[in-house]
């Protein structure tokens, strides 16, 4: 594999591997259509996309059509649901992992440094893929009411888990493309101030769309949320910020404050679940969110089933997804020690915005929904 690698370059095989990769999967779709298209790629992938599109719970195969399950008969074909699966996941992780060493490809051709710089600069960025993913859910609650989507397929399954993943990827390396050549023309001091002024303008304009959009029938505003989510993961944050320096302060010497964001974000994920999950009535909803990870469904089941009915009623059951997501992120700023810094540094922070995206999209858009009442 080192020759081929020294031979041809590990762009070029990176490059040659997402072509046959895609044209392989085209091909066995086209060639199997019901075990590879239906069976798998609709009913894991692309059914779960169309269903929340629509705000179904159950989507049906029927020869094409993709009509509600209710609407369906008994040999409608295979059905989908919103969410991930297991499966699901088997296929976005790889994909996600390929996509990441495309960018780090970009990052090292591009010559970026000041990558903590870098990494603060793409903070606005994290927020506004959540904040994005809520317009999709706004487009939802109107469907309900218009029967009308905001955008047509397969267009609105753009501003959908895990394709929005991609949206926000292409909007941001186009970003840091044109901040890079900003800088390299010396029309700017550095790259990152470009980049998150970007940034901020993306989430911007999103969260005031959100806002208007808070004005219409199909929509709803509930700031005490907001402000409680925030302060909530704030606090998380503090608590298990200080614990590290006080006991394991060797844990945050290679992320240094990079880390107070890992865990944040991480943080706002948690509590904007716990809040959703099991107190959305309490501050105006009509009813309480459900879970849209399996993960997150797993850990209210367990916790349901152990504990007494009448303390999940006073507790809920989702708290212990606050704990798991700050336990997680505290290994994962302890994993990125001084060592790995010193010798890869981009391919460190590259995991680290990695990370945090993964946190805070998901964090942002739970707490955003529910917000704004969609």
């Amino acid at each position: 594999m080192d020759e081929y690698i020294e031979r041809y370059g590990a762009e070029r095989i990176w490059a040659a591997a997402v072509v046959l990769l895609a044209a392989g999967v085209a091909l066995a779709a086209s060639l199997f259509y019901q075990p590879v298209y239906v069976d798998l790629i609709w009913q894991y992938y692309w059914g779960p996309v169309v269903a929340d599109a629509h705000g179904w719970s159950c989507i049906a195969w029927a020869d094409g059509q993709q009509i509600h399950c209710s609407n369906a008969g008994a040999n409608a074909g295979p059905t989908a649901e919103p969410g991930y699966t297991f499966v699901s996941y088997a296929g976005y992780i790889p994909t996600l992992i390929l996509m990441a060493i495309g960018v780090l490809f970009l990052v090292r051709r591009l010559e970026i440094e000041r990558y903590r710089a870098g990494f603060f600069a793409l903070f606005p960025f994290m927020l506004f893929g959540g904040a994005l993913r809520v317009v999709e859910d706004t487009s939802v609650a109107a469907y309900r009411q218009t029967g009308e989507l905001m955008m047509e397929l397969p267009w609105i399954g753009f501003l959908i888990s895990p394709l929005i993943y991609f949206t926000v990827a292409l909007l941001t390396v186009i970003a840091v493309v044109a901040s890079v050549w900003l800088d390299r023309t010396d029309r700017v001091s550095g790259y990152e101030y470009p980049l998150a002024a970007i940034g901020t303008t993306y989430l911007t304009v999103t969260l005031a769309y959100l806002v208007y959009a808070s004005t219409q029938p199909y929509a709803d505003f509930h700031p005490l949320l907001l402000v409680t989510t925030l302060v909530g993961a704030t606090l998380a944050t503090a608590v298990t910020w200080l614990l590290i320096g006080r006991f394991a302060p060797e844990i945050n010497r290679g992320t240094e404050y990079m880390g107070v964001v890992v865990i944040w974000a991480h943080a706002v994920d948690g509590v904007a679940n716990v809040i959703g999950l099991d107190w959305a009535t309490a501050f105006g909803l009509e009813h309480n969110l459900s879970p849209k990870h399996p993960i997150n469904g797993a850990i209210v089941d367990i916790t349901g089933s152990v504990l007494p009915p009448n303390v999940v009623d006073a507790i809920g059951a989702a708290w212990p997804f606050l704990l798991v997501k700050l336990v997680a992120a505290t290994f994962v700023v302890w994993v990125f020690n001084e060592e790995i810094f010193d010798e890869q540094p981009r391919f460190a922070i590259l995991m680290l915005i990695t990370v945090v995206a993964v946190g805070l999209g998901p964090g942002t858009r739970d707490m955003l929904r529910a917000t704004f009442g969609v």
